[in-house]
């Protein structure tokens, strides 16, 4: 018997990369899966691999940047298999552009694909969770880009907050069974394939077999992993981590509060020391003798 025998899920972006992993993984070990892809006819062959290997898929072509499509990917689901026991929001896309040249649909594609499709899918699924009353677990996707990567204001803000709602999720559904939990995976996908340096070069990277990805998620799902919510984990390649949730580090506390001359005398000695490096990258902090304007060198 697989590790999520009998459990049905839902992938989304399944067609390919780290979205078809995952399809081909849980029908493995035993899950009933709705493959979707906007690409239905890769969705279609996803479908035709599971059942090649003796597993139960369907496919899907909703739009889950809509959330009509959303709704549907989700009834599917429960129409073809009778329940939803597991979202795997895997869809993305990017559309990478350095801030000051971003323009507002680059930024709404990105933020609606990844964190509206995320909402939508996953508030869908819980609603339908809560009503069969025995639990079930939503598996978010997320990107070491939200904690900052050049030209990816767009994809970093939508993979901040998804892992936001993340925490927000496992807090408000443990109370119907239901588990949230998000990865940021590493793969070789669509989107690696077209990642570029700092001055807009084409980054060659080595192949990473996406479906490395899965087997912690198949686990997450599983009743096995019923422990675990709330958590963002590293996938991919030969890690596995758990990721560092954002909390305040050293804090100062004066009486009566603080006015300007004591922020003066104080900060930067005080709290100075513990300034963050920032950026995936996570170089060391450069900006303690200032951050001047070039025309002002």
């Amino acid at each position: 018997m697989g590790l999520v025998e009998g459990k049905c899920a839902v992938v989304t972006g399944a067609g390919r990369g780290i979205g078809r992993g995952h399809s081909m993984v849980l029908a493995e070990e035993g899950a009933r899966v709705v493959v979707n892809d906007v690409d239905l006819a890769e969705a279609e062959g996803v479908v035709k691999e599971i059942e090649a290997k003796g597993g139960v898929a369907v496919a899907n072509g909703d739009d889950i940047g809509t959330r009509a499509g959303c709704e549907s990917l989700v009834a599917q689901c429960v129409s073809e298999f009778g329940r939803i026991d597991a979202a795997v929001n895997n869809a993305g896309i990017v559309r990478d552009r350095s801030f000051l040249k971003m323009t507002d649909q680059e930024f709404d594609d990105v933020f609606r694909i990844h964190a509206k499709s995320t909402f939508w899918v996953s508030q869908t699924a819980a609603i339908a969770m809560r009503e069969q009353g025995d639990g079930g677990c939503i598996v978010n996707t997320t990107s070491g880009a939200h904690m900052g990567n050049f030209g990816q204001t767009n994809y970093g803000a939508a993979k901040g907050a998804i892992a936001s709602m993340t925490y927000t999720w496992a807090l408000e559904l443990a109370r119907y069974g239901i588990r949230v939990n998000c990865i940021a995976p590493a793969g070789s996908t669509r989107m690696t394939a077209a990642a570029k340096d700092a001055d807009g070069n084409d980054i060659e990277l080595p192949f990473w077999d996406p479906a490395l990805n899965t087997p912690l998620v198949a686990y997450m799902i599983s009743e096995e992993g019923n422990w675990i919510t709330g958590q963002v984990f590293a996938t991919g390649m030969e890690r596995l981590g758990v990721m560092r949730q954002p909390t305040f580090g050293k804090t100062l506390v004066r009486e009566g509060g603080w006015d300007i001359e004591s922020v003066r005398r104080f900060v930067k000695d005080g709290l100075g020391p513990e300034l963050e490096r920032f950026g995936l990258a996570k170089q060391p902090y450069a900006f303690y003798d200032g951050l001047v304007a070039p025309a002002k060198k």
